[in-house]
């Protein structure tokens, strides 16, 4: 692996900051995410967000094929390089933005579920998760590298401020836990904070399930659109367009007070507020 301040020298390249490059440059730190997202010698892995490789070649060492996907077609020459100096032949680089790939197709081309790595730009974290989430059921797991209050935020529990959206739909969906963290110094260049490297494993089956997950994330948005109001007023709205007195009388049927708000919600209540909305005809 060659130092990313190298490369970007020598390519005459920088970094750029409207797509959130910070180049992980840590060899030793880049092992140790692979070694412990629990990569076998039979998995595909799809890399979001490429870079200069810092990642991608300790995934191609551990993995039977790696899809390198990267936004920015003036890095491609680079990594090109690092690969085919390193004799990485198992990768296959896609010049994509990672939001417009259909990782379905991918999945089936290669007739198994994929794993999912990457250093995610902090700009589309969000839009991300959300993507790998309604994908899941093609994910056998995920190991992501976050900016650190990002990640904190999807394993945020009830009642806490970090508690939000990301948060129940990751718990519907999954479970995640802590790989490693990673210091803003192993970065170039060094960003203002530091990550966070997440696992997250896919759930076969949401228990308790929901009448319909579109449904249930919607109501969820509409739930944390409003954080300061209580339940009744945040639902009430254009996302589900009822009206205040009809929220609130749903939410007394699922056992759930109209005055609470949506931090203190547990995803096993969203999921039967959902049920319970769904099965009175909104969608």
């Amino acid at each position: 692996m060659t130092s990313p301040s190298i490369l970007m020298k020598t390519w005459n390249l920088r970094a750029k900051k409207e797509m959130g490059q910070n180049f992980l440059a840590d060899r030793g730190t880049a092992d140790k995410i692979v070694a412990r997202s629990g990569i076998t010698a039979g998995d595909v892995v799809l890399e979001i967000g490429a870079g200069l490789g810092s990642l991608t070649l300790p995934i191609a060492r551990a993995a039977r094929k790696v899809y390198a996907i990267e936004k920015d077609s003036a890095l491609l020459p680079p990594l090109n390089n690092e690969l085919l100096a390193s004799g990485a032949d198992n990768v296959l680089l896609i010049n994509d933005n990672i939001l417009s790939l259909d990782l379905t197709s991918i999945a089936r081309t290669e007739q198994q579920s994929l794993v999912v790595m990457g250093n995610i730009p902090y700009n589309i974290s969000s839009q991300i998760l959300v993507q790998l989430m309604l994908a899941r059921h093609h994910l056998k797991r995920a190991a992501l590298m976050f900016q650190k209050e990002l990640a904190l935020r999807v394993m945020a529990t009830p009642g806490s401020k970090a508690y939000g959206r990301l948060a129940v739909m990751a718990g519907y969906c999954s479970t995640v836990k802590v790989i490693t963290e990673v210091k803003a110094a192993c970065f170039f260049p060094k960003p203002k904070v530091d990550s966070l490297v997440i696992g997250i494993s896919f759930k076969d089956h949401a228990e308790p399930s929901a009448a319909d997950e579109s449904f249930l994330f919607k109501v969820v948005k509409a739930s944390f659109s409003k954080r300061r109001k209580t339940l009744k007023n945040a639902l009430s709205g254009p996302i589900l367009q009822i009206d205040a007195a009809t929220a609130a009388g749903e939410l007394v049927a699922a056992g759930i007070d109209p005055i609470r708000r949506a931090e203190t919600l547990t995803v096993e209540e969203f999921v039967n507020l959902s049920n319970r909305f769904y099965k009175a005809g909104y969608r």
